[in-house]
């Protein structure tokens, strides 16, 4: 690997990163203190908390969605199977024996194979699993007469669901980010932009 520096994040993609990260990390404590698996704020406050944290995160996603079309960083996210074995290998064991990294990152190729694959499920199924329950069950009270209206706990438990999802992503997002040539090596190139 060579060891020219390349600009790899702009700075809205690095603003949009940490943010989303940070709320998404401020809705799982406070949701995880909802359903009375943490006492740090109360109900009442977390539930205030996690519905704000929700709505920026939303505007974010509205944001971030634009950029994404209007810049053709949606490209960015297109799945391919191309080397996804070569990746797949790397993680499971070259990574564990100091094998070379089968992807490098340029500003054409941000994500290697996996990591589209993985962003692709966020996007497609934990994303829209989370949107679509954490806003029926914020709007409950308006539709939970109409007669084929799923019942609270179930649309709680596919909230709740999509939340473990998420964290279970997250936990190996921050894992996947320690392994470049340095364990702060990627997590440096999404603070300053430079890989």
């Amino acid at each position: 690997m060579s060891g020219e520096r390349v600009y790899i994040f702009k700075r809205f993609e690095r603003f949009w990163h940490w943010t989303q990260a940070a709320l998404i990390i401020a809705m799982l404590v406070t949701g995880f203190e909802i359903h009375g698996s943490l006492q740090m704020l109360g109900f009442k406050q977390a539930v205030g908390l996690h519905t704000v944290a929700a709505w920026a995160l939303i505007t974010l996603w509205v944001f971030a969605i634009f950029w994404h079309f209007t810049t053709g960083e949606w490209r960015q996210y297109v799945p391919t199977l191309k080397n996804v074995d070569g990746m797949f290998r790397y993680y499971v064991f070259g990574i564990f024996t100091g094998a070379p990294h089968p992807f490098r990152a340029t500003q054409l190729t941000k994500h290697n194979p996996l990591q589209r694959l993985a962003y692709l499920l966020v996007k497609l199924i934990i994303n829209p699993l989370v949107w679509a329950s954490g806003l029926a069950l914020l709007y409950y009270p308006a539709w939970r007469d109409i007669a084929a209206a799923p019942g609270l706990g179930d649309i709680a438990l596919l909230h709740t669901i999509g939340a473990f999802m998420m964290l279970i992503f997250l936990i190996a997002h921050v894992y996947l980010a320690t392994t470049g040539h340095t364990p702060l090596a990627h997590i440096k190139a999404m603070i300053t932009g430079w890989e």
